[in-house]
C-alpha cells in the first residue's frame, strides 16, 4: 500500500508519458482475474463520478463502442434477438443483409408514380392506411414484435447512387430529376406506423403526410407475408427449388406459345425475396423471353434484371381524390390530375375504384384519347374486354388501337383464355402477382393496406366485386346512393 503522498508523487511523475505495448500487455496480464473489494469499488466509482472526460477522450470512446450492444441497458441477448418494444438497440448492430427489404427500390412503380402525384397535388394532406386480413390468418405469438424489428431495420435504406442512374435512365421520361433528387433524400419513419397483436390478430395502421407514407405499403405488405411464412415455419414446407424452377419455365413456355404479354406484379403476397428473385430469373433466363415477359412492377428487380418498371396509379389515388374533391365524377378528378401531372405518360386508367358504370360515365372521348387504355382489377375479364370494347366503339375508337391490362387473381389457364377471347378485339397484357412469386405449394396470405381517410374525411374503395369494397360503411352505402351503385350492379347481375 501506498500513502497518498506518495501515489500523488508517482501519478505526476506519470503525465505525459505514454507507455509502450509491451507494458501496456504486462499491465493487462497483471490485472488479469484480479478481484476487488466492494470498498475499492466504491471508491473507484466515486472518481469517475468526479471525472471529466475531454472532447477527445469521448471520441475515442465512441469509436471503441460502435457496433457494441449495452446488454443491461437494452435487455437484448447479444444474438440481436427483439425481447419487446423497449429491445430497440443499435440499429447498425445487426447487418442489413439479414433484413428482408434490401433496397428501397424493392417497391412497385406505381407507388412512385403516385407520390410524385402526391408532392405536386396534396403535399399537406395527412392519410391513414389500415391493414386488412381478408384471409382472417391467426399470426403466430411474437409476430408483431418481429414486424416491428424490420419496420425500424427499413430506416436505414437511402436510393444509393446506381439506383438513381436507373431511375433516371429507364423512368426519366415521367420521374423529374427533382424527384428524383427528394427520393435520395427519403428515409422511412418507423413511427408512421403503429403494429399491435392480440392473441392471433394482427393491427397495423400508418398515419403521416400522404407523400411519406405512401411508399410503405407495398414493402410493407410483403415484410408481413414473408415473416408468417418464416415464423410459422411453413417455408420449409415449401416445394423443391427444381420443382418450382421448372414450375416457371413451364409458365415462361405457355406465355411465348400463346403469344401472351405478361408482367411480374408479385411483390405485395410473394413468399420471400428470395423466391420472387428466383422467379423473375427463372423467366428472363427462359427461352425468347423478351417476347412474353413485358416487365416488373418491382424497380429493384426491374433494374437487377435490365427490364421494363410497369405501373401507373391504384385505387388510393382515386379514393383520396374522391374524398378530397367530392365522389361524383371522382374518376374524372383523378384523371385531370393524372394528366396535370404526366401530360399523357403513364396512359393506363384504374376503373373499378367506384364501380366501372361509374368510370365509364366520365370516360369521355377525351380522356378515351388521352389514355392508352384501362386496367381490370376486378369483375368478370370477359364481360369487362365487351364492356370496354363497346365504349370505345361508341365513342368511334378503333378499340384494337388500345390496350386493357388485367390483373384480378390471374393464373397461366385464366390468362390464356381471356387472351383468346381479346384477338381481334382489342390488345391486352397480363400483370400476374402471387402465382408468380407464391406459388409455392403454400396457402398464400389474403391481406390488403387500404387509404382510409384523408384530411379527417373517410376515403372508400366500391369494387366490382362487393366483397371487396372497403372503408368506412356509413359512407360506402352513402356513395351507393350517391352514384346509384346497387342498381347498375342489379343490372348487371340480370343480364
Amino acid at each position: 500500500m501506498t500513502t497518498p503522498g506518495i501515489s500523488e508523487k508517482i501519478r505526476k511523475a506519470h503525465l505525459g508519458k505514454k507507455l509502450s505495448e509491451e507494458t501496456k500487455r504486462k499491465i493487462s496480464e497483471a490485472n488479469k482475474g484480479r478481484k476487488f473489494t466492494e470498498e475499492h469499488k466504491t471508491k473507484l466509482s466515486e472518481v469517475r463520478k468526479k471525472r471529466v472526460t475531454t472532447y477527445k477522450t469521448r471520441r475515442k470512446c465512441s469509436k471503441t463502442s460502435k457496433g457494441k450492444i449495452n446488454i443491461k441497458k437494452f435487455g437484448a441477448k447479444i444474438d440481436g434477438t427483439a425481447v419487446d418494444d423497449q429491445s430497440w438497440i443499435n440499429k447498425k448492430n445487426r447487418k442489413m443483409k439479414d433484413c428482408i427489404i434490401q433496397s428501397i427500390l424493392d417497391e412497385d412503380l406505381y407507388k412512385m408514380t403516385m407520390q410524385q402525384a402526391v408532392i405536386k397535388l396534396y403535399p399537406r394532406s395527412k392519410v391513414k392506411y389500415e391493414f386488412i386480413n381478408r384471409g382472417n390468418t391467426e399470426f403466430p405469438e411474437g409476430f408483431d414484435v418481429k414486424l416491428r424489428e424490420e419496420v425500424r431495420y427499413m430506416e436505414l435504406l437511402n436510393l444509393k447512387e446506381e439506383e438513381a442512374n436507373f431511375l433516371t435512365e429507364k423512368c426519366g421520361d415521367f420521374l423529374d430529376p427533382t424527384y428524383i433528387d427528394f427520393l435520395k433524400g427519403y428515409r422511412y419513419n418507423s413511427s408512421e406506423v403503429g403494429i399491435t397483436q392480440d392473441e392471433g390478430s394482427l393491427k397495423i395502421t400508418i398515419q403521416g403526410y400522404w407523400y411519406r407514407t405512401i411508399l410503405w405499403e407495398v414493402p410493407l405488405m410483403a415484410v408481413v407475408s414473408e415473416l408468417y411464412f418464416k415464423m410459422t415455419g411453413k417455408y420449409l414446407e415449401k416445394e423443391d427449388r427444381k420443382v418450382l424452377q421448372q414450375r416457371n419455365i413451364e409458365k415462361g413456355k405457355l406465355a411465348h406459345f400463346n403469344n401472351l404479354k405478361i408482367a411480374d406484379f408479385g411483390t405485395r403476397r410473394r413468399e420471400s425475396f428470395e423466391n420472387h428473385d428466383l422467379v423473375i430469373s427463372d423467366l428472363v433466363n427462359c427461352f425468347n423471353s423478351k417476347n412474353f415477359l413485358v416487365g416488373t412492377s418491382n424497380v429493384y428487380f426491374a433494374m437487377k434484371y435490365n427490364l421494363k418498371p410497369i405501373g401507373t396509379h391504384a385505387h388510393e389515388f382515386i379514393s383520396g381524390i374522391a374524398a378530397t374533391k367530392g365522389y361524383y365524377h371522382a374518376n374524372k378528378h383523378m384523371m385531370d390530375d393524372w394528366i396535370s401531372v404526366y401530360q399523357g405518360n403513364l396512359g393506363i386508367a384504374l376503373t373499378d375504384t367506384f364501380g366501372l358504370d361509374a368510370f365509364l360515365d366520365d370516360f369521355n372521348i377525351k380522356y378515351a384519347k388521352l389514355f392508352d387504355g384501362v386496367r381490370h382489377d376486378s369483375g368478370d375479364p370477359i364481360e369487362f374486354a365487351d364492356r370496354i370494347v363497346n365504349h370505345y366503339h361508341s365513342l368511334g375508337i378503333d378499340s384494337k388501337s388500345k390496350t386493357i391490362v388485367f390483373s384480378d387473381g390471374l393464373n397461366m389457364e385464366k390468362v390464356i383464355e381471356i387472351h383468346k377471347y381479346c384477338i381481334d378485339k382489342i390488345k391486352c397484357s397480363f400483370g400476374i402477382g402471387t402465382h408468380l412469386t407464391n406459388d409455392v405449394g403454400l396457402k398464400p396470405l389474403n391481406i390488403v393496406i387500404k387509404l382510409v381517410s384523408i384530411d379527417n374525411k373517410h376515403a372508400i374503395k366500391l369494387s366490382d366485386i362487393p366483397g371487396k369494397h372497403t372503408g368506412d360503411r356509413d359512407t360506402i352505402d352513402l356513395v351507393k346512393k350517391m352514384i346509384g351503385y346497387e342498381n347498375r350492379i342489379k343490372v348487371i347481375e340480370n343480364v
